[in-house]
């Protein structure tokens, strides 16, 4: 019996309308203000309506007074009814009055309540458009970024990506602190509450048709256990790991990482750098960000490149990628450019609002 419920409580064998809460979905940031008067102009929408069809079939009608009906009765009638007061003073005595209230001024009625009393029904609406969105977007995501840990690393990740233009919503966030979740759905992102050492919580985050997988785990055996997971699911996506500890490098590598970054060793350098040398490591700062100065980006050579030396480029190349593999600039491999290869430089950031 154990065993039968841990596997129906698998997030992959439920519908989408369950992963509500699981999945969120960046708010479209409509303010509350806005908002009561889209439902305002909603409601006086609705009693126009009924008081047009009232007023055009008003022969259809009968009033106590028997005088015949006014506009300002059929505006009367109109908010009785669909505030469903209904005092019986004016009633609908022809065929076709009873059936307009039936077809039309009936569903008006419903419309009107829903409307202005829609706070009451406000967090069943609101399941019920994240489980349309999560729907659309689970049949379309691909080709995106899943970053799992949302803690310092994971942050200063999107934070690169954001820079580097990405789609906030083509970047997933994997977690299970609600606070964290929280900060990435401010941002736009799309996010997933679940572990991601789990496979189930990966595959609805959509791991198996990700382009690339962000691994910052708080800890280095977490990292590699989702390390292993992820490159299960994704034989083909660029995984990048931060670890703590050097000595951790090559447990990523077996498990399955394309690029390790070792957090400590590269802050005890820059550290140690910045005793002596402390330009150095405003220059490598710059390098890193990618929002103004200079930044660290990649490309492909253009046609009149090919059989070039990168060397004699002007751009400030570092390195040249052939066939999925980095070569610096001087390794005689790469002496000479080929058709595909693509170059590391350093490019200058424009700051926006500047030309």
């Amino acid at each position: 019996m154990r065993r039968r419920w841990n596997t129906s409580d698998r997030l992959t064998d439920r519908p989408d309308h369950a992963l509500v809460g699981v999945i969120r979905m960046p708010e479209s940031g409509v303010g509350p203000l806005r908002s009561i008067i889209r439902r305002v102009v909603g409601a006086l929408l609705a009693l126009t309506a009924a008081i047009l069809i009232v007023y055009w079939d008003r022969d259809g009608y009968r009033d106590v007074n028997e005088d015949g009906l006014s506009l300002l009765d059929c505006v009367y009638y109109a908010t009785v009814s669909l505030s469903t007061t209904g005092y019986g003073d004016i009633t609908p005595v022809s065929s076709s009055a009873r059936l307009v209230n039936v077809l039309v001024i009936t569903p008006l009625r419903v419309l009107f309540l829903i409307v202005l009393v829609g706070t009451t029904l406000e967090v069943l609406t609101e399941r019920s458009r994240q489980a349309l969105r999560i729907q659309k977007w689970r049949r379309k995501v691909r080709d995106h970024v899943v970053v799992i840990g949302f803690g310092t690393k994971g942050r200063s990740a999107v934070s690169a990506l954001l820079g580097d233009g990405a789609d906030p919503a083509r970047i997933v966030v994997v977690d299970t602190d609600k606070t964290a979740l929280d900060a990435a759905s401010s941002l736009g992102l799309v996010t997933v509450s679940g572990s991601g050492t789990r496979s189930d919580v990966l595959r609805v985050a959509g791991v198996p048709d990700a382009r690339s997988i962000v691994v910052a785990a708080n800890r280095d055996d977490t990292a590699v256990l989702v390390t292993l997971t992820a490159r299960e699911l994704a034989p083909r996506a660029q995984i990048v790991v931060a670890v703590r500890e050097a000595e951790n490098v090559h447990l990523l590598r077996q498990s399955g990482a394309d690029s390790v970054v070792v957090s400590s060793e590269t802050a005890g350098r820059l550290l140690g750098m910045a005793t002596s040398t402390p330009s150095l490591v405003e220059m490598f700062e710059d390098l890193l960000t990618p929002d103004a100065g200079l930044a660290i980006a990649e490309r492909e050579i253009e046609p009149g490149e090919v059989g070039g030396s990168p060397r004699h480029l002007s751009d400030i190349v570092l390195g040249v990628v052939r066939q999925g593999r980095l070569y610096r600039v001087d390794a005689p491999e790469v002496d000479a450019l080929d058709p595909g290869d693509k170059l590391l430089y350093v490019r200058k950031v424009t700051p926006a609002g500047e030309s």
